[in-house]
C-alpha cells in the first residue's frame, strides 16, 4: 500500500491500557506492514499486536489520539507523537477507502444482486456463492468471523489460557515465525487434539502439544503447517457452509453474520483432521522462516519415517537462527495454561 510503505518501520512512543482495570502503561509503538506491534521500552519484547484494518480511533481529531484494537474489552492505545498519529491517520484513511462501505455495498446489492437472483440460484450452486463470498471478504470481516468461531468452540475447548508472561511469550513466537503478518496464538486446556486455524490468522493450540514438545521449534513447525493447511484450504468457507446460504447472503449484504448461525461449528472442528502438507510445500516456508524442520518432523512421527524428507532436506540441521524462543519464554510458553 502506497500510504503505508513511506511509514514502515516507524516507531514512537505510547501509553498502553491492556483492559478497562489495568493500568497505563508505557509502551513502544511500531508501525508495520499489516500490524501495530506494541513493545515493552526496556526488554524490546512484544507484548501485543493490532490489526491495521480493525483499529479505530476512539476520541475523533482530540489529541493524544485515543485507539482501541476493534474488540470490547477497553484495551487501548494513547498517542502523542505528531509522526506517528499522522501515520495512523494516513493508513486508516487508505484502508477505508479500499473497504467496502455498508451502505454503498447494501445498494449496490439491492439493485444489481437483486436483478441477477433468480439467475444466481439457477445457474450457481450455493458452494459457488459460498467460494465468492469467501474470496472477497475484507480483513476486518474475516477477524470477526474468526471471533465468532472461536467463541463457539470454546464452548468445549474452555477459554484461550491466559498469564501475563504466557501471552507475551506467544505473541513473540508470532512475530518470529513471520513479523509482517504474525499469527495470533492461542493455547486452549480441553478437547481439541491437532492445532486448527481460524478467519483472521488465529491458530489455536492444544495445550498437551506444548507439554509433549521438547521446544519451540517443533510448536513453531506445527503453527507453519496449520498456517499452510490454511492458504491451501480457506478456513473461511467450511465456517460459511457450515452457517449456511441464508447467512452468507446476509453476510455479502450486512457485513455481518449473527452468532446463531455458527451454532456447533466448534463441533464439527473438532471433529475435522487436518491433512498433513508434503515436504516440498514445507521446506521452503522452513528455509524463509529461518526455522529447522528436524524437531517438526520428529514431533509428528516419533520414527522419522513418515517425515523422512523433512529430516533429509532441513535447510538448518544445526538449529533454528535465530532461536525461535529463548529458554525462559518457551517455559512461559508451556505453562501458559498452568501458570
Amino acid at each position: 500500500m502506497t500510504a503505508l510503505r513511506k511509514y514502515l518501520r516507524l516507531e514512537s512512543p505510547g501509553l498502553w491500557r491492556e483492559n478497562t482495570d489495568a493500568q497505563l502503561r508505557e509502551v513502544i509503538v511500531g508501525l508495520r506492514e499489516a500490524t501495530l506491534v506494541l513493545s515493552d521500552p526496556k526488554t524490546e519484547m512484544a507484548l501485543t499486536q493490532w490489526s491495521l484494518p480493525a483499529l479505530a480511533r476512539l476520541n475523533g481529531s482530540k489529541t493524544p489520539g485515543l485507539y482501541g484494537p476493534g474488540g470490547d474489552d477497553g484495551e487501548t492505545l494513547e498517542i502523542d507523537d505528531a509522526d506517528m498519529l499522522a501515520a495512523l491517520e494516513t493508513v486508516r484513511a487508505a484502508l477505508e477507502r479500499r473497504r467496502p462501505k455498508r451502505g454503498r455495498l447494501r445498494g449496490a446489492l439491492i439493485g444489481g444482486f437483486g436483478a441477477v437472483l433468480g439467475a444466481l440460484v439457477v445457474f450457481w450452486l450455493p458452494g459457488k456463492l459460498i467460494d465468492y463470498t469467501a474470496s472477497m471478504l475484507p480483513a476486518a470481516t474475516r477477524a470477526d468471523l474468526g471471533k465468532l468461531a472461536l467463541q463457539d468452540l470454546t464452548k468445549l475447548t474452555g477459554s484461550p489460557c491466559s498469564t501475563p508472561q504466557g501471552t507475551d511469550a506467544s505473541v513473540a513466537l508470532g512475530l518470529r515465525i513471520d513479523e509482517t503478518h504474525p499469527p495470533h496464538v492461542l493455547v486452549v486446556r480441553e478437547a481439541l487434539t491437532a492445532p486448527l486455524v481460524l478467519p483472521g490468522d488465529l491458530v489455536v493450540l492444544p495445550a498437551k502439544l506444548l507439554e509433549a514438545s521438547d521446544g519451540p521449534e517443533a510448536i513453531a513447525g506445527y503453527i507453519i503447517a496449520a498456517s499452510q493447511n490454511a492458504l491451501q484450504a480457506d478456513p473461511t468457507q467450511p465456517l460459511l457452509e457450515h452457517a449456511g446460504l441464508i447467512a452468507t447472503l446476509r453476510l455479502l449484504a450486512s457485513g455481518a453474520i449473527s452468532t446463531d448461525a455458527l451454532d456447533g461449528y466448534g463441533e464439527s472442528l473438532l471433529a475435522s483432521t487436518p491433512p498433513m502438507q508434503p515436504a516440498d510445500v514445507l521446506l521452503p516456508v522452513f528455509k524463509a522462516t529461518q526455522i529447522s524442520t528436524t524437531p517438526y518432523a520428529y514431533a509428528v512421527d516419533k520414527s522419522g519415517e513418515t517425515t523422512l524428507p523433512l529430516i533429509e532436506a532441513d535447510p538448518f540441521p544445526k538449529g533454528s537462527s535465530p532461536p525461535v524462543l529463548d529458554d525462559a519464554m518457551w517455559l512461559n510458553l508451556q505453562s501458559i495454561c498452568t501458570g
